[in-house]
């Protein structure tokens, strides 16, 4: 007898539909590039274990990671943000949380994270997942560690592309304050938290 949920079968098809579009995707730009399953059991042990009352996440895509964020959130009543900058994007991600009933449980936005940072100067949150632009993780860094002052923040890809992450782990290494490590989950999690 099978217990899996509707949400948890819809996430499987989610899953494979975005593997099949990221080999036959022309640009980069057209891939979903979405987490692995077992970076979103992962994400959904971090928050409910650690029941952080506000939730951040940069890169919604197609809203794969979202969702698996979004039923967490909803379980221990968490407020949930998530920023993509393709309005496309950010459309499929709006019609996925729909068709799982999540979509009252994370305001979506459309606009760049790094300028969604910088804007939100007085914005704190108790749990950052970060998964876009790595290229711009450096720069944004100031604000990003602002944001979670007694939080954690989580960052994907920190072995598949860990020489992307690099700038942002030196940074992160050289403030006493913080402690890190990566994690091999799916493509790698860099786990950073306040002492």
């Amino acid at each position: 007898m099978s217990h899996k949920s509707s949400i948890d079968a819809f996430l499987e098809r989610l899953h494979a539909e975005g593997q099949v579009n990221d080999n036959a995707a022309p640009m980069r730009s057209d891939m979903r590039l979405n987490i692995t399953p077992s970076t979103g059991a992962f994400l959904d042990l971090m928050i409910t274990d650690a029941e952080p009352k506000r939730i951040l996440e940069l890169g919604t895509s197609n809203g794969y990671s979202t969702i698996w964020i979004a039923r967490a959130a909803d379980r221990i009543a968490a407020d949930f943000e998530s920023v993509e900058i393709s309005a496309k994007k950010s459309k499929a991600a709006d019609e996925n949380l729909r068709a799982t009933g999540l979509r009252d449980s994370v305001s979506l936005r459309t606009g760049d994270c790094g300028e969604f940072l910088a804007r939100s100067p007085d914005a704190h949150y108790d749990f950052v997942f970060l998964d876009c632009d790595r290229g711009a993780y450096r720069d944004w860094a100031f604000d990003l560690l602002r944001t979670i002052s007694f939080g954690t923040l989580v960052v994907d890809n920190a072995v598949s592309h860990a020489s992307e992450l690099v700038d942002l782990q030196r940074y992160v290494g050289d403030d006493d304050q913080l402690a890190s490590v990566v994690l091999p989950i799916g493509k790698g999690q860099l786990v950073v938290r306040r002492r």
